[in-house]
């Protein structure tokens, strides 16, 4: 299969298709790819290594990560041997990103080929999924960037060399930095280019085992309704665009053209989703968002008991898990509140609901019954429901990620450095506490967890959504 075939059966007028069925994807997974794979054997001499030369096809700037194989499935470096994307594993390995520069224009896909020694029908299945990434000029190295690879972005980005690109007369530094995703096998990167390739993409093994035509809640002329099931991705994320709701969803619907998101809930989180048919309704949305036209509400299932009412907490300004949040008000941390209009009593889902949809036992002290909460979202932060429940001491049955830190501070009151009890006296005895505080907390959870956007509503209810039987109900 050559390279143009390969183009055809991915890719339709340089864009992504949407429309090709999972079984043709499957097939390809297990499809015979020695010819191509004869491609990289072929050019197996001219592999580069992470030094710098112009007369080399491509200087490679490597933040691998070990990656622990078994003797049976290792290659050189201790990495595994690639083959395809799919079939999708049922568990994600660890990550391992790796960063080229370009110092001799040609196709894209071979150039990866060669320098990272991978099957082009690995690096062609990368690049459908959005995992591989260029910009014009290499981004400034981060402060882990050894020696040699600071040599390198040096003499790339060297006013000299930039001069004579005639790809970024007219642009910033910056703007030429901005990175964007690789959308074709053939696409051809000039010498310079930086590169990107996420060789471990993030996978999302539920998106195969759902019926989504059962999961459409709404189809209008504007938008689509789903209920998302948990342990999915709504649009995707950095390295994987395939496996989301919004490409599935499209697919079951038999659309032509893509969903567009217009609002996230969390992975692990299920229930009502708006996607967007068209680009315009896509700002629509976005502009009732704004002016807090779209009301959401959630259930949440709790391990311990909440007050009904409003709840308020400020949260850390900083855009990544866990998100830490304040009762006390910190001048730039983000207000974060939610209406809890109901909460009762219910049992604690039992072991085989729990085993079904993967729910994990983070070590909650007492099981014997939880607590069905109904909120109003009232600002909608990542992580809000998740972070506020927990520093209420109520976290959310199967949040492997906020229930561990809860249980810590039960046993140590001074433990949290936002909470009642904080111990810490001076600037730096608070951010020792703050690292000993974000060590407590666990992982995200792999699939579900307690918590479910049970309804959505805009225009004063003109339009109102909901989704099925939250998980813990089912039996």
């Amino acid at each position: 299969m050559g390279s143009a075939s390969l183009t055809s059966i991915f890719f339709g007028n340089g864009c992504r298709s949407l429309s090709a069925p999972v079984s043709l994807l499957r097939t390809l997974a297990s499809s015979n790819a020695s010819s191509l794979y004869k491609l990289r054997k072929n050019n197996s001499k001219t592999v580069l290594s992470c030094l710098s030369s112009s007369k080399r096809g491509l200087s490679c700037l490597s933040s691998k990560v070990d990656v622990a194989q078994t003797a049976s499935t290792s290659t050189v470096n201790g990495y595994p041997e690639y083959h395809r994307l799919l079939p999708c594993p049922s568990e994600n390995g660890p990550p391992r990103v790796e960063h080229l520069v370009v110092s001799e224009g040609g196709p894209v896909l071979e150039y990866i080929c060669k320098a990272l020694d991978l099957p082009p029908l690995f690096v062609a299945d990368l690049i459908h999924f959005g995992a591989v990434y260029y910009a014009l000029v290499c981004p400034q190295p981060p402060p882990s960037a050894t020696p040699e690879q600071v040599k390198i972005f040096k003499e790339v980005t060297a006013p000299s060399v930039l001069s004579k690109r005639a790809s970024i007369k007219g642009k910033t530094v910056r703007e030429a930095q901005k990175t964007f995703r690789i959308t074709h096998v053939d696409q051809f990167v000039e010498a310079g280019t930086y590169l990107r390739v996420h060789v471990h993409p993030k996978r999302f093994p539920r998106c195969y085992a759902i019926d989504w035509k059962s999961r459409i809640i709404a189809v209008t002329d504007s938008y689509v309704v789903l209920d998302k099931p948990a342990g999915t991705s709504v649009g995707g994320t950095t390295d994987n665009i395939e496996e989301s709701c919004a490409t599935f969803a499209t697919r079951a619907l038999g659309f032509s053209i893509p969903l567009k998101t217009t609002h996230q809930i969390d992975n692990c989180t299920e229930g009502c989703v708006v996607f967007a048919r068209t680009k315009e309704y896509c700002s629509v949305f976005h502009g009732k968002i704004r002016e807090k036209k779209v009301k959401k509400l959630y259930l949440a299932l709790a391990a311990a008991p909440v007050p009904t009412g409003i709840i308020t907490h400020y949260m850390r300004p900083i855009n990544m898990a866990p998100r830490l949040v304040s009762e006390d008000f910190i001048k730039g941390w983000y207000l974060c509140q939610l209406e809890v209009l109901e909460c009762k009593e219910v049992p604690w889902p039992d072991s085989v609901v729990q085993e079904n949809y993967c729910i994990e036992d983070s070590g909650w002290p007492s099981k014997d019954y939880a607590y069905e909460c109904k909120i109003n979202l009232l600002t909608g932060r990542t992580h809000q429901i998740r972070a506020q429940l927990a520093a209420c001491g109520a976290p959310i049955v199967g949040d492997s990620m906020y229930m561990p830190a809860t249980i810590a501070e039960m046993a140590n009151p001074g433990l949290n450095p936002f909470g009642k009890y904080k111990k810490y006296t001076t600037e730096d005895d608070k951010e020792i506490a703050i690292k000993e505080w974000i060590a407590q907390y666990g992982k995200e959870p792999s699939v579900a967890i307690g918590l479910q956007a049970c309804q959505i509503s805009w225009d004063e209810g003109e339009h109102c959504y909901e989704a099925r039987s939250p998980w813990w109900r089912l039996r």
